[in-house]
């Protein structure tokens, strides 16, 4: 692993205190060496862990960094798991960046690469509140259905519109869960699944462990491309098909109203199924009430809805549905009941206590204004700073800006600088099924204090040069 300058002055820095001190002697923290040596978080926290695995220092999970102990009196010689690559053979699928959006962030990082509602525009409170009812009710601890509570799923179902019945319904612990089980349970290893490009990492990482064959299909600022669409289910026989038609993670596109009836015809046609990843559903920022899925539109059963209150609630309510019919509902049933048995009563019941509160649509209404707020304050920010052309228009929902680099600009390149200056962002090429036709990077707003925007989005710039 290469460091720059500043990084082998703070790690040569933190070598030559622990050789001065006891083994477990506490070393300063993170912020004092900030301060001490003038460098950002990121590169105090490179540092550490370097020393970390040449076990020079440990770090204790709420206590601090100490000194770790010397090698003749530390434990026996570490056992030799070199055998097991042998064994297991070469990797099947990768976390395609996923690793690094799901990281505890260093202390004071600007987070522009979170797909989660920060702490203050959680509903803690309101959670909180809901929790304690929901563990005062009988039975609570007791095996829950495999589908889900039926309260539960008839409020998931209530919410479609009509699209679905509450016997249509399956609970899962996040949409994450919902998408990995929908590609084990719809496909088989070895089958082409086709994903409007780009598109959600994490459903990628999920198609790639089943051992799917993932085809991309170009995407625009009005959805994926119809015309496309036809000529890859006819080139490669997929019968599988991934999409978030309204506010598409990254870019936050949705699919226009003239294609809408293009696309459910292309899979009706094509005889195949289509994940309708509907993430975005409460954060619909500029329209008074949220976009109608297509699932709305199909009357025999070839679209698989998914949506989540995870996002809109707090990061660890995990808490999802997918709605299927037909023998698509059966097998979905089979690969829930073959992962986990059932979600939690807690957590099931908590979410009930929840979306019934009077406080619920209070709750989303308050953060969709702190969201817009965010969203327009980031997005004038990119305007002023790389100009008109890297965001050519402010996307009604999500929580994402999908930002143009100029040309040649190496995205990857970007993301490992700015992280040297505590500024966290996702590189584009990680949302890409294939090769990207040009440089992005993926900023989200939720996290995205306006008071820091500005200046992050100028730093930035000034590394893009």
């Amino acid at each position: 692993m290469k460091t720059d300058s500043s990084d082998s002055r703070v790690t040569q820095h933190v070598r030559r205190l622990a050789a001065g001190e006891a083994p477990g002697a506490r070393l300063p923290s993170v912020r004092m060496l900030m301060r001490e040596l003038g460098v950002s978080p990121v590169t105090v926290q490179h540092a550490l862990d370097r020393l970390t695995r040449e076990g020079i220092i440990e770090a204790r999970p709420g206590l601090g960094t100490f000194v770790a102990k010397r090698a003749e009196e530390a434990a026996p010689a570490r056992a030799d798991y070199a055998w097991q690559s042998a064994a297991l053979g070469p990797a099947r699928f990768s976390l395609r960046g996923l690793a690094g959006m799901m990281s505890v962030p260093p202390p004071g990082a600007v987070q522009l690469n979170k797909g989660y509602l920060p702490t203050a525009l959680q509903a803690g409170p309101l959670l909180t509140a809901a929790a304690g009812r929901a563990l005062r009710r009988p039975g609570i601890w007791d095996p829950m259905p495999v589908d889900g509570l039926p309260e539960l799923r008839e409020w998931f179902a209530s919410e479609t519109n009509g699209a679905f019945q509450p016997r249509d319904v399956i609970i899962c612990p996040g949409t994450q869960a919902a998408i990995a089980a929908a590609f084990r349970a719809l496909a088989a290893p070895g089958d082409p699944v086709l994903f409007e490009s780009p598109s959600y990492t994490g459903a990628m990482a999920s198609a790639e462990a089943a051992g799917l064959n993932i085809i991309p299909v170009p995407a625009d600022e009005n959805g994926v491309r119809p015309d496309m669409l036809e000529n890859a289910f006819h080139r490669t026989g997929a019968r599988l098909f991934y999409c978030q038609p309204n506010h598409a993670n990254p870019t936050g596109a949705s699919l226009s109203e003239d294609r809408k009836a293009a696309v459910l015809a292309i899979v009706a046609q094509a005889g195949a199924l289509m994940i309708e990843d509907d993430w975005a559903h409460d954060f619909h920022l500029d329209t008074p009430a949220p976009l109608p899925p297509l699932s709305l539109r199909d009357t025999n059963g070839h679209i698989i809805y998914m949506r989540s209150l995870t996002k809109c609630a707090a990061p660890s309510l995990r808490i999802g549905a997918i709605c299927a019919r037909g023998p698509a509902f059966e097998r979905l049933h089979n690969a829930r009941l073959a992962d986990d048995f059932f979600v939690p009563g807690p957590l099931q019941e908590t979410a009930i206590q929840l979306v019934t509160s009077p406080s619920w649509p209070r709750h989303l209404k308050t953060l969709r204004a702190s969201l817009r707020d965010r969203r327009d304050a980031l997005a004038a920010a990119i305007t002023r700073h790389f100009g008109p052309d890297a965001l050519p228009q402010t996307l009604p929902g999500g929580l994402h800006l999908w930002v143009r680099l100029p040309p040649g600009v190496s995205d990857e390149e970007l993301a490992r600088k700015a992280a040297e200056k505590g500024i966290l962002i996702s590189a584009g090429t990680h949302w890409f099924p294939a090769e990207p036709p040009a440089p992005y990077v993926r900023l989200g707003f939720a996290h995205a204090d306006p008071q820091q925007t500005e200046q992050a989005v100028a730093t930035l710039a000034g590394l893009v040069g």
